[in-house]
């Protein structure tokens, strides 16, 4: 007898299949002269099917089907049958479809209650209605339904995951299931054009009561898309998706997604990580976009960070987190590249080879005296054309712009936009530099503005 129905299905554990199930396509190849057919059905059209016996017996009614994760993820473990007794489980090459429409169970005894056990994937539970990400696309999408493949190849005929449907196909057979005829509704949802992504793409980003699906990607290429799509994409997603793929990054490109997204949404993706952990994210980040984002903490929780921070590195932080967040040493960077006044090209080179910071944020190289005051800036266009053992100041700027520690951003954004600027030193009192305003931070400022 299968056990009493349950709330919902067993929470995920260890795989545990049999040898057909840990291979289903061992009878596939079983003879290879034979002939293989597909018949394509999709999750929702199957969901509610009468599944009988060879003697036409009702035995249950669809309710979902079983995919396994881990190394065999997308293999259909089972179709789960809602009988009288309860949830049971059978293996899906112990059940064909028959040309009436329904299942027909081969074996009775294949059928067997729904334990405890199983690390399973169930579709309309766990995919349906879910959020996936979209990598081709950089964009969350949400499931429609699931296409399955019935693959017959001699006696054979086992079931398998084609597609999630996340486009109007899935979504029109869902909203008029039980109103028309399956027939129909399969012509009908026809008419609208195919989106789906394929199966081997798609997999569970971890496995616990609450399982999280995404598009299956290395960690690599997960690196090689822009932190503002990455950003975009963790906005779109619920906090446990959001936690989950976040967690999943590496500090470096943490640390600039981190600086993509706005400082609630900062906190937040920060809320579940240790101190060390998030040290070693902010370790990564821009030194005033780090800033800002301990500004935006409790003093308790940002001092806590900065003790476990790298010594170099958090003196840079703490003496940003000293100026006020509206004006030009609150927006700037410490991050940029200076030389001798009397340095050559290839001096400059060598010290952007040694650069530590983002090479794409710099666009000039500065030139300071023995007490750091500012003499000339030199453009990397205008570097590049020269030969190394030029002196940079002769290729220098004649005059060079700059702006005081204490200026306003409304002022910023002016000379920016006056002087079509792409960075603006920053200097103290003395003329000494201190930093460097980046345009991208001035245009968030204005689109804020907006």
């Amino acid at each position: 007898m299968c056990q009493e129905e349950p709330a919902r299905f067993p929470p995920a554990r260890s795989l545990s299949l049999s040898d057909s199930l840990q291979n289903p396509t061992h009878r596939l190849h079983s003879s290879v002269m034979e002939p293989r057919t597909t018949a394509r059905v999709s999750l929702t059209a199957l969901l509610g099917t009468p599944v009988t016996d060879a003697h036409g017996q009702l035995r249950g009614r669809l309710k979902d089907i079983a995919v396994a994760t881990g190394p065999d993820a997308g293999k259909v473990a089972g179709l789960v049958l809602k009988t009288r007794a309860g949830l049971c489980i059978v293996p899906s090459q112990e059940v064909m479809e028959t040309p009436a429409g329904t299942l027909e169970l081969r074996t009775p005894a294949a059928l067997v209650p729904l334990k405890d056990e199983g690390n399973y994937l169930y579709l309309q539970q766990d995919l349906v209605d879910r959020q996936i990400i979209d990598v081709k696309g950089r964009k969350v999408v949400r499931v429609n339904d699931v296409d399955l493949e019935w693959l017959g190849h001699g006696s054979a005929h086992l079931l398998r995951v084609a597609e999630v449907d996340i486009g109007l196909r899935g979504a029109v057979r869902r909203v008029f299931k039980g109103i028309v005829p399956r027939a129909t509704l399969e012509t009908m949802s026809r008419r609208f054009k195919p989106n789906g992504i394929p199966w081997p793409f798609v997999d569970v980003i971890e496995v616990d009561p609450a399982r999280r699906v995404k598009l299956r990607i290395e960690y690599e290429r997960l690196a090689e898309m822009h932190p503002s799509d990455l950003a975009e994409i963790l906005e779109d997603l619920p906090p446990a998706e959001r936690e989950a793929v976040f967690t999943s990054l590496d500090e470096e490109v943490a640390a600039e997604t981190l600086e993509e997204v706005d400082p609630k949404l900062q906190k937040a993706l920060l809320e579940k990580l240790d101190e060390e952990k998030i040290a070693d994210i902010v370790e990564e980040m821009d030194p005033g976009a780090a800033a800002d984002l301990l500004a935006e903490l409790s003093e308790e929780q940002s001092d806590a960070i900065l003790e476990e921070m790298e010594p170099e590195e958090r003196q840079e932080v703490e003496e940003l987190l000293e100026f006020d967040e509206n004006s030009a040493a609150g927006s700037m960077t410490t991050d940029f590249v200076a030389v001798p006044a009397d340095a050559t090209v290839a001096h400059a080179v060598h010290a952007l080879r040694n650069f530590d910071g983002d090479p794409e944020s710099v666009t000039e190289i500065y030139l300071l005296d023995e007490k750091h005051v500012l003499k000339g800036a030199v453009s990397l266009a205008r570097m590049v054309l020269a030969q190394p053992e030029a002196r940079l100041a002769v290729l220098a700027e004649p005059r060079v712009l700059s702006c005081p520690v204490h200026m306003h951003q409304n002022e910023l954004a002016e000379m920016f936009d006056k002087y079509n600027l792409r960075a603006l030193p920053v200097v103290d009192s003395q003329g000494r530099m201190v930093g460097v305003v980046l345009a991208d931070h001035v245009i968030s400022f204005l689109r804020e503005k907006l």
